[in-house]
């Protein structure tokens, strides 16, 4: 079922509690060794080492030529303290100023794959492995379970798209009246600006693993929580992306955030942060969990 709704003003962020750990490692690439971030909070109460059974791959934003691990720290540093159950790996990617794509891509399914063989290194049992992003990084976390169908695996739980880039033709409603509003007309700018450098060759646009907004092929994809944002130039793109899949039979939630002015670079990281993303990401995951532990129908 779809769940679209605009919900109210910006909740104030809890404190972090003292038991958020945060371990350096490396992760496989799709030609390299990539750097990468392990968040972890609370205790297990199992004797399996402290491992979890959710691992969740995160992908930062940047527009493809931007952005690090140190972007959505605080981000994830919550995540991991809302879901203790939960393991979050953070990873970069090859950004679009050393190679273009598809080597982003490329990269961000390599690490899935790692992450699948690597279980003792992400304190993970291997049993519900999701993926997750902002903005550009949502792009690659949707590519993702797009190859992951195409590719035989690794098998996605869930995927968690946060004000998602789906759309380099830049034609949504959204992004169309937001250029004429002065303070986010600098968002539409770097948009464009971001698929020139990620996409200079213009066949590559309509590619599915650059645009899945534009992918015929859509069913049997992981469950997905899309979220959207008010003022977002994005915005529209979410939601068209959301629909697509509710109509390709996969179960989405498209939630509509408040407003929260995406007037500069990384405020996307903040709204992530500040309003509702956080409570539903958790709700989600408990969704998953739900479903996991519900006990099949005898017929």
């Amino acid at each position: 079922m779809s769940a679209q709704t605009k919900l109210a003003a910006d909740q104030p962020l809890p404190e972090l509690s003292d038991r958020i750990k945060v371990r350096a490692l490396e992760v496989g690439g799709a030609e390299g060794p990539l750097a990468a971030r392990l968040y972890t909070s609370g205790d297990t109460g199992k004797r399996d080492a402290g491992k979890r059974d959710t691992l969740l791959v995160f992908f930062h934003p940047g527009g493809f030529v931007g952005g690090d691990l140190d972007g959505a720290d605080i981000f994830l540093r919550h995540m991991a303290d809302d879901n203790p159950h939960v393991a979050v790996l953070s990873s970069s990617y090859t950004l679009a100023t050393v190679r273009a794509f598809p080597a982003a891509v490329e990269d961000a399914h390599a690490v899935m794959n790692w992450a699948k063989k690597n279980k003792a290194k992400t304190a993970w049992t291997g049993k519900r492995l999701l993926v997750c992003g902002i903005e550009a990084g949502a792009n690659l976390a949707a590519v993702c379970a797009l190859m992951s169908r195409d590719r035989g695996g690794p098998a996605l739980a869930g995927q968690i798209l946060i004000m998602p880039m789906l759309d380099p033709g830049l034609t949504t409603c959204s992004m169309r009246e937001m250029q004429q509003a002065p303070e986010l007309l600098e968002v539409a700018d770097a948009c464009a600006a971001a698929y020139a450098g990620y996409l200079p060759n213009c066949a590559d646009r309509t590619h599915p693993y650059a645009s899945p907004l534009q992918s015929s092929r859509l069913k049997n994809l992981a469950p997905a929580l899309i979220l959207s944002a008010e003022d977002d130039p994005l915005r529209d793109e979410a939601e068209q992306y959301g629909a697509k899949l509710i109509a390709n039979g996969v179960k989405t939630s498209v939630i509509r955030m408040p407003p929260a002015l995406q007037s500069e670079a990384g405020e996307r990281n903040e709204c992530a942060c500040k309003c509702i993303a956080l409570g539903e990401i958790a709700t989600f995951i408990a969704g998953l969990d739900r479903a996991d532990a519900a006990p099949l129908s005898q017929e």
